[in-house]
């Protein structure tokens, strides 16, 4: 488990490297295409570089993965703890002006006596552009920092919208499954947030969606244990359309890209109940 003295320091290292990405995104920077749709910046490389750097000294015994650095890929495999590093979560909103990028952070915990068993214990979200940070760990529960504040413990609470439940869904999934999501459940709100896989997590976790839902299968684990790890703390379901959990398995991951294989549910255990197979229904007509 990570150490709860060391918690200062490491919102220290994510907040001055957020701070480092607000103001960069004033300057010009470099963009490239990785792959299809999927872009990359300058402000990318260099905050990868600098978190690496800082979490490789303050945690040398462990291992790294981060976006950035494919070289670092390898290290997933191995059975110690891993440290999952996404320096701009939200690229494509960072280029294009919008406030909802975030930086990710979070620890994912190997049984070397268990393979498959890898679970997150503790994650940092942190959106720049408000100052704002959102962390957990298993001891802890979930606290949001307001800028230098000193961190307040959230208590988040289950809605009671039954009727007209809300459904946080990202543009891609939208556009490929919202018309039969729309049909096989009428009664749900669709809320279509922008930026950082993240945020949207936080979002589902504050209560300001019901669910969270990502089928589109290009979430990699450096989106992921951060986010699993804050959701689980506020006491969310993170499971796949089977109701599986979701699994760090090496059979779950593609290990060359580090993409979940899973589709993704999250959110509160009275809605995953209610909407899990009519949304497992749903997708299965949607099939091609």
């Amino acid at each position: 488990m990570v150490d709860l003295l060391l918690d200062t320091e490491i919102r220290r290292i994510i907040r001055a490297c957020g701070q480092h990405a607000k103001y960069l995104a004033t300057q010009r920077f470099d963009v490239s295409e990785k792959g299809p749709d999927d872009f990359v910046t300058s402000v990318d490389q260099a905050l990868d570089r600098k978190l690496t750097e800082q979490f490789t000294t303050l945690f040398p015994q462990d291992y790294i993965v981060s976006e950035e650095n494919p070289t670092s890929r390898p290290h997933f495999q191995q059975d110690q703890r891993l440290w999952c590093i996404d320096p701009l979560d939200g690229t494509k909103d960072f280029i294009q002006g919008d406030r909802n990028y975030s930086v990710l952070v979070g620890v994912l915990e190997k049984n070397a006596g268990s393979p498959g068993s890898a679970m997150p214990s503790a994650g940092w979200i942190y959106a720049p552009e408000y100052d704002l940070m959102y962390h957990s760990t298993p001891e802890s529960g979930i606290w949001r920092t307001q800028g230098d504040a000193d961190p307040k413990l959230l208590n988040p609470v289950a809605s009671s919208r039954f009727d007209r439940p809300k459904v946080m869904i990202g543009e891609i999934d939208f556009a490929n499954f919202g018309s039969a999501l729309s049909q096989a459940i009428p009664e749900i709100e669709f809320v279509r947030a922008p930026g950082s896989f993240g945020l949207k997590v936080v979002s589902a976790a504050l209560g300001e969606a019901d669910l969270y839902v990502y089928f589109n299968k290009r979430v990699k684990v450096w989106d992921t244990v951060a986010s699993i790890a804050i959701a689980q703390a506020a006491g969310l379901v993170c499971c796949d359309l089977e109701g599986q959990p979701i699994s760090y398995a090496s059979d779950q991951i593609n290990l060359e890209t580090l993409a979940h294989h899973q589709s993704i549910v999250i959110g509160w255990a009275s809605y995953v109940e209610l909407l899990l197979p009519r949304l497992r229904s749903a997708m299965l007509s949607a099939a091609p």
